[in-house]
């Protein structure tokens, strides 16, 4: 057997010892809408471990039955551990929903009447408590420019300038 036959094993198994401790936060600015569009991707057991750290409650995302009860949930832990602000101004990030897409949950906002967007700063401590190794990345668009960061546990925050 070639090496190359056995790299796919080996990737699989350095993924299962070693899982990834990684969430996605992207941020759209829709001119048009005067609006920022807020996207995150957590996996979803990481986000019903952390919520259960945190409010001492139980909650699978995936029971149609808890939607009620995970959308409070999921709404309350994430505007608690992300906060933007633009010149001085934290912004007030509007629930939107959530949706299971495999073993991820996209959670959504938006925060309305951003006419324009030259300067963002952010606060992230998603899942800091899950494990040390935590990352948020950002992706922030505004006017066509794409801007990326990378959050790594203890830091939780950054600027991002247009």
């Amino acid at each position: 057997m070639s090496w190359i036959s056995f790299k796919p094993l080996i990737t699989w198994m350095i993924a299962l010892f070693h899982p990834f401790f990684i969430s996605v936060v992207d941020i759209q600015h829709n001119n048009k809408e005067a609006a920022l569009e807020i996207s995150v991707r957590t996996f979803t057991d990481d986000l019903e471990k952390m919520i259960n750290k945190e409010y001492h409650v139980q909650i699978d995302l995936n029971d149609p039955k808890q939607k009620t009860k995970a959308d409070a949930l999921v709404k309350q832990y994430i505007q608690q551990k992300i906060a933007l602000n633009t010149n001085g101004v934290k912004l007030n990030m509007d629930y939107v929903g959530f949706e299971i897409q495999s073993e991820s949950t996209w959670s959504y906002f938006e925060v309305k009447n951003i006419k324009q967007l030259k300067q963002l700063n952010v606060y992230c401590e998603l899942l800091f408590g899950i494990d040390p190794q935590q990352i948020n990345i950002f992706h922030v668009t505004s006017g066509g420019n794409r801007k990326s960061y990378e959050l790594a546990a203890p830091k939780n925050s950054t600027q991002f300038i247009f």
